[in-house]
């Protein structure tokens, strides 16, 4: 018997379901808000939780991330009223079983509970069967990527394809390597290529091999390197830099498992799994002619996006602590710990580059601090610290600006302020806003903060005078 829960404003919808459910042999509860739908979840366990999207608290996709995170967390199929396809991909990127639109049929509603409370009972029979899976270093614990290596396990119990997508930085390489590890090739070679850094002339030959005399400095025989990944799996990445004619010749590779030699009159055969991995979207390069649209369907068999830094800073601490770590053995350094200001400038960073540019910054600073036993801010790269500086200082003069518009709409009729008087407000609190992270961002070096700020040294003293700037 499973135990579902309805979260829906509705209650007439909520009696609807909840004796649909009954009459099939299972117990049901409902909530009509999101704090009650979270607050039964946290409670009890349910295999199954119907959820309004519009709901008098807030919005129900807000809590799918909570939700992914209890410890045995239920499956989620989404119910609106209106067919949005953003929220639809939203909630299925949050881990979401299906997106019903309503007005809702028992037997639209029948359909998908069956097949989900199916897919609970084999979870259960089969839970304590499966080896544990291998993360090849993958750190992380937050809903953004454990929903990732959720998908990544499933994808290893099958030798399709697999197409990583995400942003420069995210870690595709290491997913790839723990597919790779996970499946039934993993006694087999996991083999790299890196279709952005071989010349286009160059790479149809690193592919695929060419016999002897094939072209001007060929003078030996090369098996190529899709030959050397028979019976392992072949990792390509960037595929969206490879030209368009050798992405037909990759076509037909992937579907009769043979091709020619560069050169050569023989087939050659070879068993693989291909993983590819791109940061570019390859559905808009397939509109602009620049990709083959049946090479990304023969791709795309399994597709994994994988979650920026930016919208997983729940895993900042545990990155932070594992490349510590790494940094120190690597380069010989005493451990290191990290004061909670470093930790918070940080979390106030966007991370553009991901991982990779994580990993560069933390090392930059353990060594620049060397010396040191506990990391603060002032040890991180200028550069760094100068956007961190940027970022913030937008960000206050437009909650500051916004703020202001909104107190003074509700002040009552002729009690404004003067134009001159209020544009004096916002500037000297602006300035002074500058200046203080001006000084944070240079370390209180009054040179380093001539130079960022672009402004002699006279100017930048009697900032600091005119509005008490002290270092405390």
């Amino acid at each position: 018997m499973a135990k579902v829960l309805v979260i829906d404003d509705d209650r007439m919808i909520c009696d609807a379901l909840m004796e649909l459910i009954r009459n099939i042999g299972h117990e049901a509860d409902y909530a009509s808000s999101v704090q009650e739908g979270l607050e039964k979840n946290l409670a009890e366990e349910f295999d199954v939780v119907f959820l309004d999207i519009r709901l008098p608290d807030g919005n129900g996709l807000d809590i799918l991330p909570q939700l992914r995170e209890l410890p045995i967390p239920p499956e989620v199929i989404i119910l609106t009223g209106l067919g949005d396809p953003d929220g639809a991909e939203l909630a299925i990127r949050n881990g979401a079983w299906d997106y019903l639109q309503k007005p809702l049929s028992p037997k639209k509603i029948l359909l998908p509970l069956q097949r989900v409370l199916k897919y609970r009972d084999t979870l259960r029979n089969e839970g304590n069967n499966q080896p544990p899976f291998k993360r090849c270093g993958i750190v992380g614990n937050g809903p953004a990527i454990t929903h990732a290596l959720e998908r990544l396990g499933a994808a290893a119990h099958s030798d399709a394809s697999l197409l990583l997508t995400g942003e420069t930085g995210t870690g595709k390489e290491l997913f790839a390597r723990a597919l790779h590890e996970n499946s039934k090739r993993s006694r087999g070679p996991f083999v790299i290529v890196d279709c952005a850094s071989i010349p286009a002339n160059l790479l149809e030959s690193t592919l695929f091999g060419h016999v002897k005399g094939a072209f001007t400095g060929a003078d030996r025989s090369s098996c190529g390197l899709v030959l050397e990944a028979h019976g392992g799996t072949l990792f390509l990445d960037e595929i969206g830099e490879m030209p368009l004619p050798l992405q037909k010749k990759l076509l037909r590779v992937l579907q009769e498992r043979k091709y020619r030699q560069v050169g050569g009159s023989q087939e050659v055969s070879s068993n693989f799994r291909l993983v590819a991995a791109t940061h570019r979207d390859l559905n808009e390069m397939v509109q602009k002619g620049l990709f083959r649209n049946d090479l990304l369907y023969r791709l795309g068999a399994m597709t994994i996006n994988l979650p920026v830094l930016r919208d997983r800073k729940e895993d900042l601490g545990e990155l932070t602590q594992h490349f510590a770590r790494y940094i120190c053995e690597k380069n010989a350094i005493p451990p290191k710990t990290f004061s909670d200001n470093f930790m918070e400038t940080l979390a106030r960073y966007d991370w553009p580059g991901n991982i990779r540019e994580l990993v560069n910054v933390l090392e930059n600073a353990m060594i620049s601090a060397y010396g040191h036993t506990e990391l603060f801010a002032k040890h991180l790269p200028e550069r760094t610290r100068i956007a961190m500086l940027k970022h913030d200082l937008v960000l206050n003069e437009d909650s500051y600006t916004n703020t202001n518009f909104t107190e003074t709409q509700t002040e009552e009729c002729g009690t404004l302020p003067s134009y001159k008087e209020y544009r004096g407000h916002v500037l000297e609190q602006a300035d002074k806003s500058y200046f203080t992270r001006l000084m944070e961002a240079s370390c209180w070096d009054i040179e380093r903060a001539c130079t960022i700020s672009g402004l002699r040294k006279s100017r930048v003293y009697d900032q600091l005078k005119q509005y008490g700037i002290e270092k405390e």
